[in-house]
Order: structure tokens, then C-alpha cells, then sequence
């Protein structure tokens, strides 16, 4: 199993690190064990002093596939869940400087949540899917695919070209604006229109 992830895929997002707007999807992964679930408690990582929070909508693939045309995209994932997308900035930010791979500020131990997934329905409005998170009950982020520079479908079918997807893979499909810090203590849910699917601790 593998965790795809989508970098800049709402526009507002990546203004607000400065960054230009992409032309296509940026992709990056991270591995197995950043996985962290069943809204197990998270733990505020000694190599970071600035923490920030990215909440995503997170699809399952659900079929084995390869350079998918993205017309048939659609077939390869079949539940979704919200997630986090935890950002050690601080490091991120020094290493991009450099010009050098960021992966310890994106794919630590656990920097990787997800909520509770639950079955893609066709009276789902894929193109229009509202979801949030709360930091201590207060909304802090909130996204709509709509907005999305990249669809679902074009995200499989671009990531497809360079990996074969399997079944049980894992794709964050990019964060909204509003990206900001967490702290020793706060308490982190997120939505998928009204239904809560993640809720833990930050210790």
C-alpha cells in the first residue's frame, strides 16, 4: 500500500505559500507507516516548531490499473474519507530553499490521518463535495471540489502514468487554503458535508 499525494490542487492554496499555480498535477508519496487511523491520537513530533494542519478528501483505490484513461478513472476508487496531511514547515521550507527533497517535513511517522471511509454512491455530486475541519470546535479550513485545479479522475489517470495503483493505494487529492498551525493539545475534527468521518487529539 501506498499514499499518492497532490500538491497544490486549489489555487487559493498555493497563492498563499507563494507558490506559483500548477499546469498539472504535482505529486509526491509518502510511505506505509505515515499512516496514521481509527482516530488514534497524534503525537506533536520533537523535530518541528511549526506544525501545520492540511485537511484533504482521501479516495481508496479500488482496482488494480495503469496508464487509465481518465474517462474510465472513475472505476479505480470507490470510497473516501477526509484527511490530514500533517507539514513539518519549518523544514519544508529550509529544504526548498536548498532546492532539496522535502520528504522528511511531509511523509514522517504518522504525519498521515484519515477519517473513517465510507461508499462512493452515485447520488454523490463528485464535482461538488463540501468538507471542513474544526481546530478545538472552531472552523479553520474549508474546501469544495469544485474548486479543485485537478478533478478526481485526472488525478488517477495522471498518477497512473508513472504508478501502477493498487487496490487498498491511498490519494490525497490536495488542500484548500486556510493551512495553519497546531499545538500540544488541540483537538482536530473533519467533515465531509455533514457527516463527521475524524476526530483525535494532538498530545
Amino acid at each position: 500500500m501506498k499514499i499518492i499525494c497532490v500538491g497544490r490542487n486549489y489555487a487559493e492554496h498555493a497563492q498563499e505559500l507563494k507558490h506559483e499555480v500548477p499546469k498539472e498535477p504535482i505529486i509526491f508519496l509518502k510511505p506505509k507507516t505515515a499512516l496514521l487511523q481509527n482516530n488514534q491520537p497524534f503525537y506533536y513530533p520533537d523535530f518541528t516548531e511549526e506544525l501545520h494542519y492540511e485537511c484533504e478528501l482521501v479516495l481508496r483505490v479500488s482496482k488494480n490499473g495503469k496508464h487509465i484513461q481518465e474517462k474510465f478513472a472513475n472505476r479505480y476508487y470507490d470510497r473516501i474519507t477526509v484527511g490530514i496531511d500533517f507539514t513539518a514547515r519549518d523544514l519544508q521550507r529550509k529544504l526548498m530553499e536548498k532546492g532539496l527533497p522535502w520528504e522528511i517535513s511531509k511523509a514522517f511517522d504518522n504525519s498521515t490521518v484519515v477519517g473513517d471511509f465510507i461508499p462512493i454512491t452515485p447520488q454523490m455530486d463528485l464535482q461538488n463535495l463540501s468538507f471542513r475541519l474544526l481546530k478545538n470546535e472552531q472552523v479553520v479550513q474549508e474546501g469544495n471540489t469544485r474548486d479543485m485545479l485537478f478533478s478526481f479522475d485526472k488525478i488517477i489517470s495522471y498518477a497512473s502514468r508513472f504508478f501502477t495503483l493498487n487496490i487498498g493505494d491511498l490519494i490525497f487529492t490536495g488542500t484548500p487554503a486556510g493551512v495553519g498551525p497546531v499545538e500540544v493539545g488541540d483537538y482536530l475534527e473533519a467533515y465531509l458535508g455533514d457527516q463527521n468521518l475524524l476526530s483525535f487529539q494532538v498530545l
